[in-house]
């Protein structure tokens, strides 16, 4: 696997970071691809899930080949075009740090005498949502998702155990700096402050923390004096609590550094053909492969077989993936097109009658589309909709950046594709036996729980 993770990097390294000149308006009926995939995954696993679970990766392909063969035909040098920017702009630069993390983090391993008590299992959800901020939500993610499972291995009521970690720990947790959530990241690279999200998101993100928890809490309770002869189940010889594979942390570290130093410094670029290569970006990815390798390496197999690793989440997670991020190149594309495109009206709900900025609208469509359009994409779309000045929105327009940034991140937890962790922890889950709720089972829990915070937040803020 580790060979090739490092053949990937020279494929990245010829082409990455590029912009296109090239333009063309796309019909609405071309986000119809998007919206095939997105159906696939909400009712194909209902329908047949052994179907499902075999060939997701050809309907994946299915859909994004779908979407070409139609822009081959209008214009052939945009499609391949867009297919080069999408895949190494995008795409790959994505499933490196989520390869990388989901590498490093499964080589640590929590062993010991742990108990899913709902004050334990409420601890460990903090701890994840504390750590995000700092090592990805996707880091903290695949760090504790493992040992949460085995303490709740003795529960008969555990899908809201997986649920609410999901919403914190995948996504809330994200959003106190450029490090925690991929949307920030890109404010960070298109000039916002560091600290900035950690000053402005601290107070909403403290809300959304203590709200959920409490429910949390409460609800894991409830459940957990339904279990029947729990303390019979857990019975057995106590082992003290230790922790394996330590050296990881440092390589987690390492991760953290390099996409620091990404956008901290400008090295320059280069051009192939039309494509502007930044030389950073390509020694973050470089970097961030090596630590993968680094990890495989010296991690022994025995931890990581007791640790139930398998590559079977990351390779879901890029499959799927590589049909939404082609699919979606329309949607986000119209969206782009502001008042010119066929969904002009929904860039018109952003600004009031005057002409100012209305930041509850900002809020509100940055965020349901961020549930269900990759929120990374959609952040931009609604930051250069908003000026695209760092500086300008920072100081004089900051509930505009505020409502951006927060939609963007909480939003995220709405639906499974909302963020990738979203689909990495619920593969897991399920690689452990729990039955997780379907697409739109889960819509149905987050959109209960999240909603009314929602409703309270944006009163509060805008």
């Amino acid at each position: 696997m580790y060979k090739k993770i490092i053949s990937l990097f020279f494929v990245v390294s010829f082409a990455y970071s590029g912009q296109v000149s090239h333009h063309v308006d796309f019909p609405l009926f071309s986000i119809i691809p998007f919206i095939g995939i997105l159906l696939s995954i909400a009712i194909i696993p209902l329908i047949n899930h052994h179907f499902w679970h075999k060939h997701y990766g050809k309907v994946s392909f299915f859909w994004g080949a779908l979407f070409f063969i139609p822009l081959i035909m209008v214009d052939m040098s945009f499609a391949f075009e867009e297919l080069i920017l999408v895949t190494f702009t995008e795409y790959i630069p994505f499933i490196i740090i989520l390869l990388a993390l989901f590498t490093i983090a499964g080589g640590i391993e929590v062993k010991g005498s742990l108990v899913g008590t709902p004050k334990l299992n409420t601890a460990l959800i903090f701890l994840g949502t504390i750590l995000a901020s700092w090592m990805g939500t996707t880091g903290a993610s695949m760090l504790l998702i493992r040992p949460l499972i085995r303490a709740n291995k003795y529960r008969v009521y555990n899908i809201h155990i997986i649920i609410f970690f999901i919403l914190l720990v995948a996504n809330v947790g994200g959003a106190l700096t450029p490090l925690g959530d991929p949307p920030l990241f890109l404010g960070f690279l298109n000039g916002i402050d560091f600290f900035w999200t950690t000053t402005h998101l601290f107070v909403p993100m403290l809300i959304h923390v203590v709200f959920l928890l409490l429910l949390f809490f409460l609800l894991d309770n409830y459940f957990y004096r339904k279990e029947t002869d729990i303390d019979k189940k857990t019975k057995g010889d106590y082992i003290p609590v230790q922790i394996k594979g330590k050296i990881n942390f440092i390589l987690i570290i390492g991760v953290v550094l390099s996409v620091l130093m990404s956008g901290t410094y400008d090295f320059g670029s280069f051009y192939i053909s039309s494509i502007e290569i930044k030389i950073q970006n390509v020694l973050r990815d470089f970097i961030l492969l090596c630590l993968a390798v680094i990890s495989w390496k010296l991690t022994d197999m025995k931890l990581r077989v007791s640790n139930g690793f398998s590559w079977f989440p990351i390779l879901e997670v890029s499959k799927l993936f590589a049909g939404i991020f082609i699919t979606i190149i329309p949607a986000i594309s119209i969206l782009k097109m502001g008042l010119d495109g066929p969904l002009y009206r929904i860039v018109e709900l952003t600004t009031n009658s005057d002409g100012s900025q209305n930041p509850f609208m900002y809020f509100w469509l940055t965020g349901i589309l961020s549930g269900f359009l990759d929120n990374a994409p959609t952040y931009l779309v609604f930051f250069n909709t908003a000026g695209g000045d760092a500086h300008a929105l920072m100081n004089s327009f900051p509930q505009t950046l505020l409502a951006i940034s927060s939609g963007a991140v909480f939003f995220g937890a709405l639906t499974y594709i909302g963020n990738a962790p979203n689909f990495m922890v619920k593969s897991i889950a399920e690689e452990n036996g729990i039955k997780m709720p379907s697409f739109f089972g889960y819509i149905g829990w987050s959109a209960v729980i999240l909603i009314p915070i929602f409703i309270v937040y944006s009163i509060l803020f805008f």
